[in-house]
């Protein structure tokens, strides 16, 4: 008899939705929100034009409308996901900009706003590792003890050389610093990793999912280098010193990356999305699914699933 992988679902990797259906037994969507924050990036405390790949709604631009309330938002996206899906819970998910760069009133109010929607299940925050002093980890702490929460930090790369290159703001110390705090805290940790940033080699961005193997870490976001109009990365690749990834490079680094992690972690994100009017490339981003379903084909035709380069094996039924 031939025996198959048992696989999470449909999946050769831990997907974000698996690991939701198991923890809340349903359907479980994001609500992108802008709660009208900054970025210590953008507003001259570190920098003035934030990291150079970072849209004008600072990597925000599928989020709510700043001009409206958490309530507003959260309602009106809420409503827009219920014609296409009728049931399941939320989570509201702090994306715009830096989401704990505020005093911690202001983090509290916009957090409390947020998880007090019906149906909310968990909280997600997205912020940079420089942004987490004692008094907004005792901010996160308290919410974590009123709903599953869990951080989003912006690594993007282990090499303090391409951090600096794009404008990061901060060494590799300072995002080991962020995770030590919020596991101490017993918070989630989710990294965004950011594959075909100008001048990493494939052994490079191997290399910041092999670091992050190591991490004490539950969940990883992989995205591709989007080039979009209006931010300073133009500049380099209208000189040439950048080169976009083709798809079937991107679809290899991510099944590869994926083997590299624990089975543990979670695989929130396995690329992202740009706005077409803003996209100047890689153009085959846009086909989002086909990119999808690359992936997954990579996956079995390369009898690859997650761990199994972190020398775990997975179960075989048959």
């Amino acid at each position: 008899m031939v025996k198959r992988l048992k696989m999470w679902n449909d999946k050769r990797y831990h997907s974000l939705n698996y690991f939701l259906r198991e923890k809340f037994k349903e359907k479980v969507y994001k609500i992108s929100l802008d709660a009208g924050f900054s970025c210590p990036n953008r507003d001259g405390t570190l920098n003035g034009t934030g990291c150079i790949f970072c849209s004008e709604r600072g990597s925000g631009d599928f989020a709510g409308d700043r001009n409206f309330s958490i309530q507003k938002q959260f309602d009106d996206i809420s409503y827009m996901m219920e014609k296409k899906w009728k049931s399941g819970k939320y989570i509201p998910y702090f994306q715009a900009y830096t989401n704990t760069y505020a005093e911690p009133a202001v983090l509290r109010e916009k957090y409390q706003e947020a998880i007090s929607q019906e149906g909310v299940v968990a909280l997600s925050i997205a912020t940079r590792p420089d942004c987490l002093d004692r008094e907004v980890l005792d901010v996160l702490s308290e919410f974590s003890g009123k709903v599953y929460t869990f951080v989003e930090l912006g690594l993007q790369t282990v090499s303090d050389k391409t951090g600096r290159m794009i404008n990061r703001g901060y060494d590799l110390p300072v995002f080991e610093e962020a995770v030590r705090n919020l596991r101490a805290l017993d918070i989630d940790v989710v990294v965004h990793v950011i594959f075909g940033l100008p001048g990493e080699t494939r052994e490079d961005m191997l290399n910041t999912v092999k670091y992050l193997s190591g991490m004490d870490i539950q969940g990883v976001k992989f995205h591709l280098l989007h080039l979009m109009k209006d931010t300073p990365m133009v500049h380099l690749y209208e000189r040439g010193k950048l080169v976009f990834l083709e798809m079937e490079e991107y679809v290899s680094l991510v099944a590869e990356s994926i083997a590299l992690l624990p089975q543990q972690v979670v695989i929130h994100r396995t690329t992202g999305d740009a706005p077409r009017d803003l996209l100047i490339g890689p153009m085959w981003s846009l086909n989002k699914w086909e990119v999808l379903n690359a992936i997954d084909d990579y996956f079995r035709d390369h009898d690859l699933y997650q761990g199994k380069n972190h020398g775990e094996t997975k179960e075989y039924i048959g």
